[in-house]
């Protein structure tokens, strides 16, 4: 749960920035098309800052180290249909469940003192991950603490992130209604805050109260020119108007090197043309170590070729039918 827009955080140098984009990468590359989950985001995220990786949980502050304290919300963005991500940049999105750590306890009450009670214990809870990370800080005093989000699409090769200050809202700031739903079929009737910011009437929040309590928070996606917004692509990745670049890890590479010689665009290039006329019936098997993914140049149109004939759900899978074809052509 956030309040209102505010300005962007520099979350990453230029030297974390690439980090961070080869580790996603990898760890796209190891999903082999699973969805991407809370925890896959915030390793890759310590592993470019150089931060102690100890494990996602939704008990506790996701990141925390040396005063440092990002709280991180991942969120899919569907029905792009071929659009890129950075179209939804400067839209206003809606997470479905921010936290679950309000309680409501009596939805009966007048909207606005269940607003006050909301932001209240939101507040509290702000103070309680704010106090654990300055036991961390160096000086016991100073903390930073965030909200990052992350948004990704299907595919899993685009992605933008943002990081803002985490503040509690201050509810003189807001207004708050309750929403009715009749029931509909066999569906029951629910009941929901809406609340919204007094200077624009924008709806910032939706608090549900069926099936548990639930904070669902909307936000401003920046504008692409925004500098601390970071947009990674990890998939098939045009370089220019001749060369891709696809991703796999670094076994499916030596592999590839192994069989053809070595991974120049050319060569690479005329070998998937040529292997393109050979059917790969081998059975893939999905790599669990942890080795750093390796860029690949192809051309354009052996790029096409690439995924047309083995259509895998990453560039790391259509790489391993790839490389079941060379071997069978051995």
């Amino acid at each position: 749960m956030v309040n209102n827009f505010k300005a962007t955080l520099k979350a990453f140098s230029k030297n974390e920035y690439k980090k961070a984009k080869i580790f996603l990468a990898t760890q796209v590359a190891q999903m082999m098309g699973r969805k991407l989950e809370e925890d896959d985001w915030t390793k890759v995220y310590c592993m470019a800052k150089g931060i102690p990786y100890t494990g996602w949980s939704n008990l506790h502050i996701d990141v925390s180290y040396k005063g440092l304290g990002v709280e991180q919300k991942i969120l899919r963005v569907s029905g792009l249909r071929g659009r890129p991500i950075k179209s939804v940049c400067g839209t206003t999105m809606m997470h479905p469940a921010a936290t679950r750590s309000i309680r409501i306890d009596d939805t009966k009450q007048p909207a606005e003192d269940v607003m006050h009670d909301i932001f209240r214990q939101y507040s509290d809870l702000i103070d309680i991950r704010t106090k654990k990370v300055r036991e961390q800080a160096p000086n016991k005093k100073k903390t930073d603490i965030r909200i990052g989000w992350l948004l990704w699409e299907d595919s899993l090769t685009e992605f933008l992130y943002f990081e803002q200050p985490l503040e509690a809202p201050q509810a003189e700031n807001y207004y708050a209604e309750w929403n009715e739903t009749p029931p509909k079929g066999v569906r029951k009737g629910s009941r929901s805050l809406w609340i919204y910011e007094r200077d624009t009437n924008k709806k910032r929040y939706s608090v549900t109260t069926s099936a548990g309590i639930k904070i669902q928070p909307y936000f401003d996606v920046p504008a692409p020119s925004d500098e601390n917004l970071y947009y990674f692509r990890v998939q098939s990745e045009p370089l220019n108007s001749e060369t891709i670049q696809i991703w796999v890890t670094s076994r499916t590479a030596k592999a590839i090197r192994r069989i053809i010689g070595n991974l120049d665009k050319n060569i690479v290039s005329d070998m998937i043309i040529k292997a393109s006329k050979f059917s790969s019936t081998g059975n893939i098997v999905v790599s669990t170590d942890e080795d750093i993914a390796q860029p690949i140049h192809v051309t354009r149109k052996a790029f096409e070729i690439f995924k047309s004939t083995w259509e895998g759900v990453s560039d790391e899978h259509s790489a391993q039918l790839f490389l079941e074809t060379l071997h069978e052509m051995e």
